[in-house]
């Protein structure tokens, strides 16, 4: 414990004298400055690093880590491929460290070619470049702890041909936070696309995408703050770049404005049900669907009797909870026809590369006031990582042992507590918390939040990292995780879980004019969940498979982990909390 006391202790020293890096074992520790400091990551720098003999041998910085990874594919020596895990909570700074870990690569791995021509080189370092901006307007928000929080997980591989040259990139992403679409939390923003459009747009868009100044988006909440991300014309460069033309730029748009214009109707009894309001004709025409059937779907559901149909009109809560549906499901769509284009931009043909290194930028271990399945889901994944990374970091501490003797700290080795028990409570098999939200999610009947309490209490009592607190009047768990207790509200978990859209609603979507939103839903490989296919895929099972994919790619590679720090809760320049600061949680 004397060692990580140790290491706070520098940390602080040298975030004081504006030294950002420190190197704690094997992993290098970040501390965001909350300012920019472009000195630290010029060309000039980046060409420091990477010529000198021993990068070791400068002061800490992101460079020494992605030089390392990158002289290790240069050796050959097994594994060769490599992985940069970024850490940290939400305003750490990982999205930063990511690009620049992108940038350099980009840089250094292109600087040269034996076999490219230079405009080739240029044109894939542009590109792989390019899909960082699309990536974070489509899958970042401005956030109570962040302006650019990412609300995706992503690994990006770069791949690397037999001289060590950047050749292409693939990216999988992992669990958009795609209820933000219709569901902003108290005092945050959507992502950050919807912004890009009202603050960027000329004046012919704005007509075209029925965007008055004046009005008001029901889904846009805080519009009137400014931040750096608020940048639409560098959307619009990147997708020139990743060759969305003219045609399709403006289908991507029309679409947008139409999920906005769906966010303003409401369901008030009071209103005339029998035709569409202006508003819904607005985002029909804008979604390229029928006004009447879109006024249909959104109020009548289709129940199936037997070989019989039977149309049941919506209550108010209903209607809304298909627009948002159909809001969510659309975006989502969006987002990974997106990831596709840019993965068929940048991805190398598999005969031209041979290794890789990948970046990943996951989401830090998350707990709120309320903790749903997103919560769930993502600190289920830093459980994982949280292993990965203490199976790495002990064996590196032991060899690293005679070196702290040898200067003199008195030091002992940092018992972590094992989690594998955690991990068995919520993915284990064969009874976990996951296995009970499938058994419950597939059942055709509707979810019951203290049914499921009690299934849980039976079957997962022996289980000392669950817990229930008996007098709460919501149902709820409380899971002891390896960075602490967070609690999980059980209402509204299991409907979360099956994640279906009405078939009705598909079908509407199939008959667009808009030949991208027609796309999206009639491909034959779109995996959608509807009310007819329940059994098919649930969000916990697809998250679980894409987990253990990544996981199977950490564990074929060497790892490298850089920690990214908050130094203080409140985001200001150069100020950092001893208190606030906790070095011990790696993950």
């Amino acid at each position: 414990m004397a060692l990580l006391a140790y290491q706070n202790m520098v940390s602080k020293t040298r975030y004081n004298v504006r030294v950002f890096y420190t190197h704690a074992g094997c992993t290098l520790v970040a501390l965001n400055p909350f300012q920019p400091i472009p000195d630290l990551y010029s060309l000039d720098v980046m060409k420091e690093y990477h010529c000198a003999p021993q990068p070791q041998e400068f002061k800490p910085h992101i460079f020494i880590v992605a030089e390392e990874a990158y002289r290790n594919v240069q050796s050959q020596l097994a594994p060769v491929n490599q992985s940069l895990v970024v850490s940290g909570e939400s305003g750490a700074g990982k999205t930063w460290t990511s690009r620049c870990l992108m940038k350099y690569y980009a840089t250094v791995a292109a600087s040269s070619s034996l076999v490219k021509s230079q405009d080739t080189v240029e044109r894939i370092e542009r590109r792989v470049l390019d899909s960082n901006p699309i990536m974070e307007a489509f899958g970042n928000a401005c956030t109570l702890r962040n302006n650019n929080s990412s609300r995706f997980g992503k690994y990006i591989q770069l791949q690397l041909d037999r001289f060590q040259l950047l050749v292409g990139a693939s990216v999988q992403t992992y669990l958009l936070e795609k209820t933000r679409v219709a569901c902003q939390p108290a005092n945050e923003r959507n992502f950050h696309i919807f912004y890009q459009m009202m603050k960027g747009a000329t004046e012919e868009q704005r007509k075209e995408w029925k965007m008055p100044h004046e009005q008001h988006f029901m889904w846009l909440p805080n519009a009137e703050k400014t931040i750096e991300e608020d940048c639409f014309h560098e959307t619009l460069k990147a997708m020139i770049h990743l060759g969305i033309n003219t045609e399709r730029q403006r289908q991507i748009f029309q679409v947008l404005a139409g999920i906005l214009q769906l966010g303003n109707v409401n369901f008030s009894s009071l209103t005339d049900e029998s035709k569409p309001c202006d508003l819904e004709e607005q985002a029909a025409e804008l979604l390229c669907v029928p006004a009447d059937e879109l006024h249909t779907c959104l109020r009548v559901m289709t129940l199936k009797a037997g070989k019989q149909s039977v149309l049941k009109p919506c209550t108010q809560a209903e209607c809304s909870m298909r627009r948002d549906c159909l809001a969510k499901v659309i975006y989502a769509q969006l987002f990974e026809w997106l990831v596709t284009l840019i993965n068929n931009s940048i991805c190398a043909d598999s005969s031209t590369w041979c290794n890789f290194i990948g970046v990943l930028d996951v989401y830090g271990f998350e707990c709120f006031q309320v903790n749903n399945l997103e919560q769930l889901c993502i600190n289920y994944a830093n459980e994982k990582l949280q292993q990965h990374f203490v199976a790495h970091y002990l064996r590196a501490q032991q060899v690293a042992s005679d070196e702290y003797v040898s200067e003199g700290l008195q030091w002992s080795f940092v018992k972590y507590q094992d989690n594998q028990s955690c991990l068995d409570l919520i993915e284990g098999s064969p009874i976990s918390v996951f296995s009970l939200l499938n058994e419950e999610s597939r059942l055709n009947r509707a979810s019951d939040a203290k049914t499921l309490r009690v299934r849980l209490e039976k079957e997962l009592s022996d289980n000392a990292n669950i817990s229930w607190d008996k007098f709460s009047k919501v149902p709820h768990f409380t899971v002891a995780h390896y960075a602490g207790k967070v609690s999980y509200q059980i209402q509204g978990m299991v409907e979360k879980n099956k994640d279906p859209v009405p078939p009705e609603l598909i079908s509407l979507l199939q008959k667009s004019n808009n030949s991208l939103l027609h796309q999206l839903f009639t491909d034959k490989e779109t995996e959608i969940p509807t009310t007819k296919g329940l059994s098919k895929v649930t969000v916990v099972s697809k998250f679980k498979n894409s987990l253990e994919r990544l996981m199977m790619i950490l564990h074929s590679t060497t790892p490298h982990y850089t920690r990214c720090i908050k130094p203080n809760p409140d985001c200001q320049p150069l100020t950092f909390k001893k208190e606030e600061v906790n070095i011990l949680l790696w993950l």
